[in-house]
């Protein structure tokens, strides 16, 4: 973090005080206590509190700072955090703390950007000085130099900053609760509608790759989606394809942590192992596939494989085991409707994913606009 001539940098230890409230009064119990994380947020503490007093715990106040001086054990990553409740926070005495001296020159959610970047974590880890633990203390702290805009394009930054932080959180809000109703729709459709054996509804593949006329190479995981393969078979004649539309999934139960891997074919038609088994739904008309990829995505379902699995060095789930499994077939609009309310979970996710990818770069760009203002 060094200056740079054309831009206004200020050396930080000018703009920000330290600050040394405690809990004398016992005022604030067990349930104001947090730890801090290289994530550079306050979450509930890993401590054991037991018959531990508060009266010397720190008070971190709305908009006031707090970080662990020790960077020795945290991943070249310095825990810090700014505290933008409304609510006190009680930290450890050990933990330093701080705030803006003024912040109507230094707004405190600015600074907080400039010390969230993987930047000020190698800078602090650099820093930091010890034999037994290495620490970055608050006087190293106050040499770091930072740029200072005018506080209306601090505020401009922040907005900016907040903007795509909010709808990553807003989306990651919304998976929970999506993914509990999706799971209730799935179990009330076992309530409601008569179970069906799967292997009436489902046919194998075994379509080879004759004259290697596809090239893409997958895998299956236990999380349920396509991968890059892992391994190569020299004969890629040999593997075999999945087409749009269609599941595979690995036969291996037993190396995978009791569960299946296994997947829906979104994507462009690609080839994996012999070893694996292909299928696709025979109707589409009468069950919905990724109707079929929800409910084999339950973990009841991957219970039941683990159990019926058979063998002496492996345990195999094998096709012929598949088509044996029973599931509840609700009518076809029903069905849409839990794959609707599923493909709303799947896009939250992804919004939430790409804004999170997003604040990574964001958060230097928008330093580095400051830098040059």
């Amino acid at each position: 973090m060094s200056a740079n001539d054309n831009v206004k940098w200020v050396r930080l230890g000018d703009y920000i005080e330290p600050c040394d409230e405690r809990n004398n009064d016992g005022k604030y119990t067990l349930d104001y206590v947090r730890g801090i994380s290289t994530d550079k947020r306050f979450m509930p503490t890993k401590a054991n509190m037991d018959g531990v007093p508060l009266f010397s715990y720190k008070i971190v106040n709305n908009s006031e700072f707090a970080y662990v001086a020790d960077t020795s054990r945290r991943g070249d990553k310095i825990a810090l955090a700014l505290n933008t409740t409304t609510n006190p926070i009680l930290i450890s005495s050990i933990y330093t703390t701080f705030k803006s001296k003024e912040n109507n020159v230094l707004l405190p959610e600015y600074l907080f950007l400039l010390l969230s970047r993987s930047e000020f974590d190698r800078y602090a880890r650099f820093n930091s000085w010890g034999s037994a633990r290495e620490t970055f203390d608050w006087s190293e702290l106050c040499r770091v130099e930072i740029p200072l805009p005018n506080i209306n394009l601090q505020k401009e930054l922040v907005a900016t900053y907040n903007g795509l932080k909010s709808l990553a959180e807003q989306n990651e809000a919304l998976t929970e609760p999506l993914s509990k109703a999706c799971e209730a729709m799935v179990v009330d459709c076992k309530n409601k509608y008569s179970e069906v054996t799967l292997g009436e509804y489902i046919e194998e593949s075994t379509e080879r790759n004759i004259n290697n006329a596809i090239t893409l190479t997958q895998g299956v995981d236990v999380n349920m989606q396509f991968i890059p393969a892992k391994r190569e078979a020299e004969d890629k004649e040999g593997t075999k394809i999945v087409r749009t539309g269609q599941f595979a999934f690995n036969k291996v139960v037993k190396d995978n942590g009791t569960k299946l891997p296994i997947a829906y074919r979104i994507g462009p038609d690609c080839i994996i192992s012999s070893s694996y088994a292909v299928f696709y739904v025979k109707n589409i008309y009468k069950l919905i596939p990724k109707f079929l990829m929800l409910c084999l995505s339950r973990s009841e379902f991957h219970r039941y494989c683990g159990y019926i699995s058979q063998g002496t060095t492996r345990d195999v789930f094998d096709f012929d085991d598949l088509c044996k499994v029973k599931i509840p077939l609700p009518p076809l609009e029903v069905q849409q409707s839990i794959v609707d309310l599923y493909k709303c979970l799947e896009e939250a996710k992804k919004i939430a994913s790409e804004a999170r990818e997003k604040l990574k770069t964001l958060c230097p760009a928008l330093v580095q606009k400051a830098a040059n203002s």
